[in-house]
Parts: structure tokens; sequence; C-alpha cells
């Protein structure tokens, strides 16, 4: 049996009206859970679908309706819903999906039309007091998934189409029970879901471990956490809703807690029973970790990724490291290729929908590039894929000189290049409005922490921030390298052509 199960059989045995889930109107407690979803797990069983997706706003019902897929051992394909229609109907058609609950029937219908599928028999019911839909789809080819997947999590990336990832029990597992550990979950806590549930980390790190621990999770629609939409968010919201369920923990992204701790510079008071925030998805920037602190957040960076199950380092209470991702989780174990590529092993997924088989047995290669320092902190110097060449053969990963940069408080954001070139350009974002004197000093003092190769030599000031909204950051705060060569690339050009003009 799975340990998550196990865990909601054990309380639901002894403290049955201990509560597992809520959201703005209703308790579930574990006792209730437990009966919910094996009522929902049998049905589901009887069904005998290849997959189940699952298009719900964060909720109980979402989790109850995850769970089940678990006990009924049917592999869950959880809908994000900032990702398109089109996406959208990919992931259901590239994963298989023959059965789908969803809350809002209009929006998956865009997305069944996207698809090509067709709709079969459906029923509305009722999961942890919300209404909902079970819809059985047609027309959907059955890909090969390596066996053992009972989960397929789709990545949107930064371009192209989303890929299935497929996961085991055991891999969630380890990884949910490494987190409720490290982030000393406990019963009577309570973890406020900020991100999307559809999300892997939120899906391990805001149900699976809270529940393997005995706690509760929040799960109150996303609107009333302050997202709205694909990439907006209202810092105010997720405060009152961190005082509102007393939340001991919570995840962000790094843009949420930079809009967090500005909230809180106003004057406004820490939420009182916060004890661990963790904070991952992109790098964070020291400058805001430093502010948060200062604000009186408890912000614990950490590191992972969908093929490794979710998280795979993270900074906690007794092991805290500012400008690493943290020690490497109990579960897993990390190595180095000779280019200082992060490989993974633990816990790592078994495919990709289509392979229909297992992936290498091997360590993962992450396609990060960092190195643990002498006391086992894991540092992230960038993506390997991003690293250029410079005409002088030398290796440069812009995000080292990047974070370099935005250490400085006159530095907000900055995205560097210098592919084939003899020197490295930043395109910069200004904190506030700061003259070129400034932004000027800021630079040559990151300049004195790297070597001659990876300095920056001429910058520009970008048009406006880098954000979701203008397609030049991901939702999770990553950089969109091309987008931003699109817009600067032939301003950058000119600063080169005016060097060598200047040269001659």
């Amino acid at each position: 049996m799975s340990k998550v199960l196990a865990a909601i059989e054990r309380r639901a045995a002894t403290r049955p009206q201990d509560p597992a889930l809520m959201d703005g109107s209703a308790t579930l407690g574990y006792g209730a859970l437990a009966a919910e979803l094996k009522a929902l797990a049998r049905e589901l069983a009887n069904l005998h679908p290849a997959a189940v997706a699952l298009a719900m706003e964060n909720s109980p019902a979402w989790a109850v309706a995850d769970l089940a897929l678990l006990a009924a051992g049917v592999p869950a394909v959880p809908v994000p819903a900032f990702f398109t229609p089109i996406q959208q109907g990919h992931v259901l058609r590239d994963s298989g999906t023959d059965l789908l609950i969803t809350d809002d029937v209009g929006k998956s219908l865009l997305a069944l039309i996207a698809a090509g599928l067709s709709v079969g028999e459906h029923e509305e019911r009722t999961l942890a007091g919300k209404p909902v839909f079970i819809m059985r789809l047609g027309d959907a080819p059955r890909p090969g998934l390596p066996a053992g997947t009972a989960k397929i999590t789709y990545t949107s990336g930064t371009t192209g189409t989303p890929k299935g990832v497929c996961l085991g029990v055991d891999a969630l597992e380890r990884v949910a029970a490494s987190l409720a550990g490290a982030s000393g979950l406990r019963p009577g806590d309570r973890h406020l879901s900020a991100l999307p549930l559809a999300t892997l980390l939120e899906n391990v790190g805001g149900l699976y471990a809270p529940v393997l621990a005995g706690a509760c999770a929040a799960m109150p629609p996303l609107e009333s956490v302050g997202l709205r939409g694909a990439a907006r968010f209202d810092a105010g919201m997720l405060m009152t809703a961190l005082w509102a369920y007393d939340a001991t923990s919570a995840t962000l992204t790094p843009q949420m807690l930079q809009g967090l701790v500005a909230a809180l510079e106003t004057g406004l008071p820490a939420p009182a029973r916060l004890r661990f925030l963790a904070v991952g998805g992109a790098p964070v920037a020291g400058r805001l970790l430093e502010r948060a602190e200062r604000a009186g957040l408890p912000v614990f960076e950490g590191y992972g990724l969908s093929e490794c199950a979710s998280v795979v380092a993270l900074n906690t209470l007794e092991a805290q490291r500012r400008g690493s991702v943290g020690k490497p989780l109990p579960h897993a174990e990390i190595t180095f290729a000779p280019d200082g590529e992060i490989l993974v092993s633990g816990a790592t997924l078994l495919g990709y929908v289509g392979s229909g088989q297992a992936e290498s047995s091997g360590p993962w290669p992450t396609g990060d590039l960092g190195h643990l320092d002498g006391d086992g902190f894991l540092h992230i110097t960038g993506r390997k894929k991003n690293m250029f060449i410079t005409s002088y053969g030398r290796n440069v990963a812009p995000e080292w000189v990047e974070r370099e940069l935005t250490l400085h408080p006159a530095v907000a954001q900055a995205a560097v290049f210098g592919e084939g070139r003899p020197w490295n350009v930043a395109v910069i974002v200004p904190r506030g409005h700061l003259d070129p004197e400034a932004i000027a000093s800021a630079i040559a003092e990151a300049n004195s922490q790297l070597p001659d190769y990876a300095r920056v030599e001429a910058w520009l000031r970008a048009d406006g921030p880098f954000s979701p909204d203008n397609g030049q950051l991901t939702l999770n705060g990553r950089l969109r390298r091309d987008a931003i060569l699109a817009a600067y690339g032939a301003r950058i050009d000119q600063l080169y052509e005016e060097e060598e003009l200047a040269v001659l």
C-alpha cells in the first residue's frame, strides 16, 4: 500500500476528526477523507480508465480525486489551468486520457475541441462538498507508458509542446517524506497551497507531505491567495490568506516572494505561525533573501525538477546557507559529470509518455551546472544549454554573472549575452529610476568578483521589467533568453559595432 494512503488510514483510525483538508468553506477530517477517497477509488476502478485527467481549481475535491487515483492504481494527469486550451488539449491527447474530472465544463470543452476528442458518458457528483463532472472521453490514442506510472506531469517549458514525465508512487512518496522531514511538518500544522496543485511541486509538497505528517493541507481557490490568471499576483491577498488559515508553511516562486516582501516592508506584520516558506522554480536573488530575512520571513531556497519527482535539495532550519539551494534531501544522491552537470539518483522518472519503457536506471542528467561546497551545500551556477562560448573560447554560464549583478541593490534584473563575442553585454532592469552612473557602479562591483572573461563590458537599460506579461519571463521566474534577445538583439549588435569602430 502507498505510504501516503497508509498514513491517512492510520490517522483516520486514531484521530478521525483531525483536519486533513480545508478551503474557505469546509474542512474535511481524516476519517471523512479516507471514506471519500475509498468510495471514489472504487467507482474509478470500475470504469477501467487508462488515465484520468484532473482539470480543477485548487480545492479539497482536487486532493480527494488525486488520492483516489493513487488508491485505484490509475495514472493521474493534472492539467494546469495556466496552459492554453491548445496545450491542455495536447496533454489530454498525448497522455491517452479517457476520463476527465473537471469543475469547469466550459473551459474543459475548449481543450477537448483543441484535442479533437469526443465526450461520451458523463455524470455530475459531489467531491468534498464541491460539484464536479466525470466525463468519459473518446478517440485518444493509447501511448506507451512505462510500467508503474502513477502520475504524468506536464511542464510548460519556454517554447514548444509540453512533455509528459511519468513518475511512480515510490519516487513521489520518497520526495514527500523528505520534504515533510526537512520542513518539520507535524500534526497541528497547516500548509497553505499558494501554487496550483496541478504543478508537481505543490502536488507533492502541498498534499502528500502534509498528510504523511498528519498535518492539514489548506487549498483555497488560487484567486483567494492572490494568483489571478497566468501572471498576475496580489501580495496583499496572499498575506491575508496566510493569516486567515494560520499557515505554518507555504511554497512560493521568487516573483511571489518579492511581492510578499514588498508588502511586509510597508509595515505589515509577518504571519504569526509561519515557520517554513520554501521558494524555488528559479534562482533567488541574494538581495531578496536578505530583505525577506529583515522582514521576518523564514525563507528557505530549494532546487528540483519534474524528472526527479520535484525537490532534490533544500535549505532547512537546521542547515541553511544563503547562496546555495541547500543540502541534498535524504532520498537524493548528487554526483557531477566532467563538465559540472548535476546528476541525480534516488527518485527519478520512469520515462516519458510514448517511450513505453523505463529510462536508464543510472543518475539523471539535470541539464543544470553546479557544485557542492565543503559542507555539502549545493550551488547552482547555470543551465548547461544556456552556457555560451566567447570568441576567446571561454565558457560562461550567464546565470552566474546575472546573480552577481542582482546582488547589488541597484539591479533588479539582468540578462547577459556574449556568444561568439570578445566580451559580454548585459540588459539591465534597474531598481527604480537610477541614473547611468549608479548602474555602471553596480556593474563594476559585480565585475570585481568575476574573472575577466565573465565580466560585463557594456550594458543596455531595459525598456521595462522582464515579466510573463511581455513574454520575457516564465511563470516561475526564469528568463526567456530568446525573447529578450529578440527584443534587444539589434541594440546589442550596435554596442559591439560601436566598439569595433572605436578600435579602428
